[in-house]
């Protein structure tokens, strides 16, 4: 048995992803004797990062919203007693810029209600009225959702969860493109104009609105102080411990079963993994098959390719916003539903500052959609930290085949970056399934449908009475959203309003 750990908690979370660790930190804090079981060498899930030439990249988290003081995720993170202790670096006004084809004007995305509808006002004078109802749109679908704002009561997401993102800025506009504009960031979501509901834009971009931070030396730091505070409250957490195995005794999880052989026991369990990866540790027998089916048959959004490089020294201006760009406006809508031909028609860029030469980037990354198909061919291989393999020529082929397509497309938009590159690294669907652990390394959970919102939604208490599930496929997706929805599943062991006292209290 790994030293340590012992034979008997209180609560044991399965995955040390966000979700797990903030559920973590709130149990801990109340006393219970909580165990985190993480099967990779870094905690965090997609909070991981990796360091290249001495460089530090962030695998998921790129920036973050709501972190203003009096804001949600502000609230939420002072509560598990780490907001304090983050290394942050607010973003400019504009914070996001949304770019076309060979278009020269790009189009800015600014923090603060006022500021954005100001700047695109800018652009697009005969839509203030339109842009006006949008940033009230978005504060009104939210509000659907309490637990956005940390609030209690039940409130009235029923009037919002039927309507599509295009079917929305239908009527908001007739401007096609402010539409594209407004949508031009939905690689934060993986939107599909007539699937994807509204109020999934909203959750995911409003709070980016309010307020726009990149952490300094990458999203890694958010795990490590949870592990730190989640230490401090008397709790634990392993690595290297993959969970293979749950066993079931009179209806209950009794145990934990690690590949090594450690057999964890505990009063209740928490599954922050993917939902479809969770049932299947339980078993199917132990749920309603109607329900396993549904699970298991989920789409999920599509994965990503990402292309993060190191540049040589003081030869590209800094861009300290995030740039989106799309093949043309039109695209918008369908980028995540690409056609191989298209590969790679959007991406966003974001870039690192050289403090040795301020005002000049050291490192960048470029994200664009992945299909999972397009790596299907080394699809039983698995290449990790604790589990390394060579996945063979034709893999690496294929990176460098990819790699040359996009910095052709990138070298079109931004040709002195692409001249100063010094090295590359690449992360694949393979890379985030193995690193991650998501089904497929889908980028955002389940494909949520407006025309059937019921479909995709997975509550974060299960049939099986101490046995409970949370990540960013069980809630919403992103820092906010994975946060949220582990605030929603200790809620459900807890209490819902004796834990928003708790958080709102710690405000006063």
């Amino acid at each position: 048995m790994t030293e340590g750990i012992h034979r008997q908690y209180d609560v044991v979370i399965v995955g040390s992803g966000l979700g797990g660790l903030v559920s973590a930190v709130i149990l801990a804090k109340e006393g219970l004797r909580v165990c985190v079981l993480e099967k990779n060498n870094q905690f965090g899930g997609n909070l991981q990062t990796f360091s290249r030439d001495k460089k530090v990249f962030d695998t998921g988290v790129h920036y973050i919203g709501g972190l203003a003081e009096g804001q949600n995720l502000h609230r939420y993170f002072s509560y598990l007693g780490i907001m304090p202790h983050l290394r942050l670096e607010r973003m400019p006004k504009v914070f996001d810029q949304i770019c076309f084809g060979d278009e020269e004007e790009c189009y800015p995305i600014a923090q603060g209600y006022d500021a954005f509808v100001d700047c695109l006002s800018a652009a697009f004078p005969a839509e203030r009225s339109a842009l006006l109802s949008y940033v009230a749109d978005l504060q009104y679908t939210c509000k659907a959702f309490p637990l956005y704002d940390a609030e209690d009561g039940e409130g009235y997401a029923s009037e919002v969860i039927s309507l599509s993102v295009k079917d929305y800025f239908t009527t908001l506009t007739d401007n096609e493109r402010l539409r594209a504009v407004l949508v031009g960031n939905n690689f934060l979501y993986a939107g599909e104009d007539d699937k994807t509901p509204f109020y999934v834009h909203a959750l995911a971009v409003n709070s980016y609105i309010q307020s726009a931070y990149k952490c300094i030396l990458g999203g890694s730091q958010i795990s490590k102080l949870l592990i730190r505070e989640l230490r401090k409250l008397g709790g634990e957490a392993y690595k290297r411990e993959e969970v293979v195995k749950l066993e079931i005794e009179d209806g209950q999880v009794c145990r934990a079963i690690t590949h090594g052989g450690n057999q964890v026991q505990g009063d209740l369990f928490i599954m922050n993994v993917d939902p479809k990866r969770a049932l299947q540790l339980v078993g199917k027998e132990y749920f309603r098959k109607a329900f396993y089916d549904r699970i298991q048959t989920l789409p999920v959004t599509t994965s990503s390719f990402s292309l993060h490089g190191v540049l040589l020294p003081g030869q590209v201006r800094y861009k300290a916003h995030n740039v989106y760009y799309h093949q043309n406006a039109h695209a918008v809508w369908h980028a995540a539903t690409y056609k191989k031909d298209d590969w790679a028609n959007m991406f966003m860029l974001s870039m690192t500052e050289d403090p040795r030469h301020p005002g000049y980037a050291d490192t960048f990354t470029v994200l664009t959609y992945m299909h999972f198909d397009e790596v299907e061919t080394w699809a039983d291989t698995i290449n990790t930290v604790v589990h390394p393999t060579d996945r063979g020529g034709g893999y690496e082929t294929f990176k460098r085949n990819k790699t040359e397509q996009l910095l052709k497309k990138l070298k079109h938009r931004f040709p002195e970056l692409v001249e100063a590159v010094h090295q590359t690294y690449v992360s694949t669907p393979l890379s985030y399934r193995d690193y991650i652990g998501t089904y497929k390394g889908n980028l955002y959970g389940h494909i949520k449908d407006a025309s059937d919102p019921l479909k995709t939604f997975i509550a974060p208490k299960t049939k099986i009475e101490n046995l409970y599930l949370t990540g960013h496929g069980v809630y919403m997706h992103g820092i906010l959203g994975v946060t949220v929805g582990a605030i929603a599943t200790c809620s459900e062991i807890l209490g819902k309003s004796y834990l928003l006292r708790k958080i709102t209290a710690k405000e006063k």
